[in-house]
């Protein structure tokens, strides 16, 4: 069984611990490899070791750095295919999705790459003679990051790509449940010539790797996908030391479908947002609150269609829902089953464990009745389950959508003007979509949400270089004169 090792300054490196955990394949339940686990000592050289290349890197000129990712990228092309059959087999996604996720890790290295010669300023007139005004950007540091499972290739490469390109040093933690996908993401970046103690990777429990990181006073920012809850604990803990903190924590998304809406293209939508990645995404659709007078039609199509699907490995062409992560994510999902039925909603499709698969696969499974206050509606459960929940108007829908806590992404099902525009402005979400589902985002756009998403910060896009950088101002006085700003304008 071949066993994967920290990466540290530039050296594949055994853990101080000696330990290992298992790497499991969701779908089939067999060992895929051993893990070492990094123990505190372990964080903290690979934090003395991006220190240490931070001069360096951060002095080699941004153009030369964007060299380094555009060979990256190319890696990555040339090793798709082969990338996504170890992110199916690792994770437990489709195979065609897995190529999606590998294919947004190569996007986001071009697009950062692009970014090298792009790291702009502003200039602008100074309110006195003789003198010249600028912002430049600055790196912050050194970097932690610590990313999730359900994304293990393309989440991190959202981070890695922009912070090394903006010129930060970088420690890595993955999620323990998808570490190889990092490695192998990590040995691109080696390969394509990234300095030694530029990026360090270490696996193990959050408890110990990520306490290590996010309590570590030579860790300048952090930038982390995950829980509401763990989030709040990240950002307690920085604040004591005024680290910069990204965060990105989850959603309860609707899709809004009007009376005047393709019902087709909706169903969809609803299929593609409710039950890609099994429901495993920040961006999942888990609400669909529909037009009252199309509600009963909307229903019976929605059920005859996911009552197809096809539960199995990845690998297969003939799958199409793929097995949760982990049985601790089967037991939770079953446990908010329960929670609903308790609650009275009904009960329309699946809800159960599939005992004849071995791996952790739950049946796709759909809730009508539900009312908005039913938790169900309100708490993001990360499987394949979605509600059904009734409106009379637009007005009503958009209050529904906005009374949960998170707000990620949003869908309109709509031929009418007027209602998606209504739906652009009233909806409480960092991303909203016309007439296409709540997933699918691009990475030369922003990716964020409001509420308890997230804390304001945007990854990817026009944003992805602000999120890994300091905004300096620069004033060149060269009247020779001493000039005061304000009380020198008369």
């Amino acid at each position: 069984m071949q066993e994967y090792k920290l990466f540290i300054n530039g050296e594949w490196t055994e853990s101080g611990t000696g330990e290992t955990f298992d790497d499991i394949n969701p779908a089939t339940l067999e060992l895929i490899g051993k893990i070492h686990k990094a123990s505190d000592e372990d964080v903290k050289s690979a934090i003395d070791s991006a220190q240490e290349a931070f001069d360096a890197w951060s002095s080699t000129p941004a153009p030369q750095r964007a060299k380094i990712l555009f060979s990256a990228a190319r890696m990555l092309e040339e090793r798709k295919e082969e990338l996504s059959r170890i992110l199916t087999t690792e994770m437990g996604k489709v195979l065609k999705e897995a190529r999606g996720d590998v294919q947004e890790a190569i996007d986001i290295a071009y697009y950062a790459a692009g970014e090298g010669r792009r790291l702009f300023g502003e200039t602008t007139p100074s309110e006195l003679p003789d003198k010249f005004c600028m912002t430049l950007r600055r790196p912050i540091g050194v970097v932690g990051l610590i990313t999730p499972w359900n994304f293990p290739i393309a989440i991190p490469a959202w981070k890695i790509m922009p912070a090394l390109v903006a010129g930060n040093t970088l420690v890595l933690k993955p999620a323990s449940d998808t570490p190889i996908m990092s490695i192998e993401l990590v040995k691109i970046l080696a390969e394509a010539g990234l300095p030694k103690g530029v990026l360090n990777l270490v696996m193990g429990e959050g408890g110990i790797v990520g306490s290590a990181i996010v309590h570590s006073k030579k860790i300048r920012a952090i930038s982390f996908t995950g829980s509401l809850e763990t989030g709040k604990q990240i950002l307690g803990e920085a604040a004591k030391d005024m680290k910069r903190v990204s965060l990105e924590l989850g959603g309860k998304n609707p899709i809004i479908v009007m009376d005047d809406a393709n019902l087709d293209l909706a169903i969809d939508g609803i299929i593609w947002g409710a039950f890609g990645t099994t429901g495993q995404r920040c961006t999942a659709a888990s609400r669909v609150i529909v037009h009252e007078k199309i509600l009963s039609s909307l229903q019976k199509k929605l059920i005859e269609r996911a009552r197809k699907f096809r539960l199995g490995n990845g690998l297969l062409g003939n799958t199409d829902v793929g097995p949760v992560i982990n049985s601790s994510q089967l037991q939770k999902i079953a446990k908010y089953v329960e929670i609903g039925k308790n609650e009275g909603a009904r009960l329309e499709l699946g809800g159960k464990a599939v005992k004849p698969l071995p791996g952790y696969f739950f049946e796709p499974t759909i809730f009508t009745d539900v009312s908005p206050d039913m938790r169900i509606a309100r708490e993001e459960i990360f499987g394949p389950v979605v509600s059904l929940l009734s409106a009379g108007s637009l007005d009503e829908a958009i209050l529904i959508a906005n009374s949960v806590e998170y707000g990620l992404s949003s869908s309109i099902y709509t031929e009418n003007l007027k209602n998606a525009f209504k739906a652009i402005e009233k909806i409480e979400a960092g991303i909203t979509y016309i007439n296409a589902s709540t997933i699918g985002a691009e990475i030369h756009l922003p990716f964020g949400g409001v509420k308890s998403t997230g804390n304001g910060t945007r990854e990817a896009g026009t944003t992805a270089i602000e999120e890994f950088t300091e905004l300096k101002t620069v004033y060149i006085d060269y009247s020779g004169k001493l000039q005061k700003a304000q009380i020198d304008i008369e």
